[in-house]
């Protein structure tokens, strides 16, 4: 069984956090084991990122760059990837991304993540709230990126 980790920024309207537990439910349905992780509310331990086949980033739109939390774990990804890379690089991994209406976080979320392994799909993108046809790409990407992860 696969185990993929969702780690994404969600707080005030929550948009980013439904799509991210829309993605969480694809690869669930595809016989992944699923761990969530919002960074508004910690920082993750990369010892846990180690652990899993793959993993799903998230963001809300900040001024057309991720969140905060992403960037952390992005700095402590690195660091730790240079003492010791095992389990750190060669990941397959997907992006999604909220917005109010720019969308340009894509272009640093494409550059940013490639070091982390195999983009899985295209990023899926909601302009505020997602609707339903955004929901149902996310858990397609869900999917897919538990199929990546078991190959």
């Amino acid at each position: 069984m696969a185990s993929i980790l969702v780690l994404y920024h969600s707080q005030e309207h929550g948009n980013t956090r439904a799509m991210a537990e829309a993605l969480a439910s694809g690869a669930k349905m595809a016989g992944a084991a699923v761990s969530m992780f919002n960074t508004n509310e910690g920082r993750l331990d990369i010892e846990r990122f180690r652990a899993v086949d793959a993993v799903a980033f998230g963001t809300p739109d900040y001024y057309s760059y991720l969140a905060g939390g992403l960037k952390v774990f992005l700095d402590d990804w690195h660091i730790a990837k240079q003492a010791n890379a095992d389990g750190l690089a060669g990941k397959p991994y997907c992006l999604f991304y909220s917005h109010g209406g720019g969308g340009a976080v894509r272009v640093p979320l494409l550059k940013l993540f490639q070091g982390i392994g195999t983009m899985v799909g295209e990023p899926v993108e909601s302009k505020s709230m997602p609707d339903q046809a955004v929901l149902d790409a996310c858990r397609d990407l869900g999917r897919d990126l538990a199929k990546a992860a078991t190959k």
